[in-house]
This record gives C-alpha cells, sequence and structure tokens, in this order.
C-alpha cells in the first residue's frame, strides 16, 4: 500500500475533534448569525447600503475606467445625448417607488427591492454635483475627492451601524474560526 491513500488517517492529536465535514463552516456560523441576530427590516437595510456602496464603487471604478480608455466600451448615448448614470438611479427609484404604492406585501421587504433602492440611489448620488449645479463638473478638482471619501465612508457606516450587534457577532466568531482553525493546524503540525 505504499504510495497509496487509503482514505484512513492515522490516530493522534491531528485528528482529534469532529472530522471536518462535521464542523459548521464560517459561512454557515455567519448565515446562523444572521438568522439570529437580524430583523426582516434591519437585512433590507443591511442589503440596502450594501448594494449603495457596491453600486457606487463599480459606478467609480466604470467611469474611470470609460474616461481612462482602459475598458473597451465608452459613454451610453442616446439620439446623439450622453446618458447620466443618474437617469438610471431615477428610473430604478420610479420602479421601487411603484411597488411601495402597490403594496405588494411579497415584495415590499424583498432583497431584491432593497437592492435595487441602494444600487439607485448611488447611481443619483454619484452625480449628485451635477443635479445640483445642472452642469457636468463630474471630472471637476472642486470637492470631488471630498464626495468620493465622503460617498465611501457614508456607505461603509450606513452597512455597520443599521446592524452593529450583527457586525460584532460576525466579528466574533470569525476570530473563533480562524482561531480554531490556527490551533487546528499547529497541532497537525507536531
Amino acid at each position: 500500500m505504499s504510495g497509496r491513500m487509503t482514505g484512513v488517517r492515522p490516530a493522534g492529536p491531528a485528528t482529534q475533534g469532529p472530522p471536518a465535514a462535521a464542523r459548521p463552516r464560517l459561512v454557515e456560523r455567519w448565515r446562523e448569525a444572521a438568522d439570529r441576530d437580524l430583523t426582516p427590516t434591519k437585512r433590507s437595510l443591511v442589503v440596502m447600503w450594501a448594494s449603495f456602496g457596491t453600486t457606487w464603487g463599480a459606478v467609480r471604478l466604470i467611469t474611470h475606467g470609460i474616461r481612462g480608455g482602459w475598458l473597451p466600451w465608452g459613454n451610453i448615448s442616446a439620439g446623439g445625448e450622453h446618458l447620466h448614470h443618474y437617469n438610471f438611479g431615477i428610473a430604478t427609484l420610479a420602479g421601487i417607488g411603484l411597488i411601495a404604492v402597490r403594496g405588494d406585501e411579497r415584495a415590499v421587504g424583498h432583497p431584491a427591492v432593497a437592492a435595487a433602492y441602494g444600487a439607485g440611489t448611488a447611481l443619483i448620488t454619484d452625480e449628485f454635483a451635477l443635479l445640483l449645479d445642472l452642469q457636468d463638473v463630474y471630472w471637476a478638482k472642486q470637492g470631488r475627492l471630498s464626495v468620493d471619501v465622503s460617498l465611501g465612508v457614508l456607505a461603509a457606516l450606513g452597512t455597520y451601524l443599521t446592524a452593529k450587534p450583527f457586525w460584532d457577532e460576525i466579528a466574533k466568531v470569525t476570530r473563533r474560526h480562524i482561531a480554531s482553525a490556527a490551533k487546528r493546524g499547529l497541532s497537525s503540525a507536531r
């Protein structure tokens, strides 16, 4: 049997404790924490803030890529007119408003609705200076960095503060998981 794996491991310190398949995975522990700590409203808010931050970051990356020429596509136009991404945000929020006005209970707290709301809001806020001044100052230096940083911090803080106890539990579960894995790794190295 030399060189052949049989699937049987020798007894000893490296194999103590439940087998890897029996141990809950980190993502499963996070899901348990979410089920325990997040009400449906808090879940929707976390999804909304995370969607806001993700969309806002993706839009910043795409606009820099278009302007820098390192993305294979360009601006979106209709009839020769540039379509700013706030237009898509307004359309998204109008759709979400329709869902809210209609009052469909299955849709009101749905994560997809929360994600769409966060994305639509990000598309609008990213071009807020354009809407405020009614002129295209998107790439102007005045205040651009502060707006970028402010929106990024706002998205991160909103995501965290919406469900602080949940995130504290996630941090604790993650620390325990890493410590347990490190302990198992050290004991198998002996």
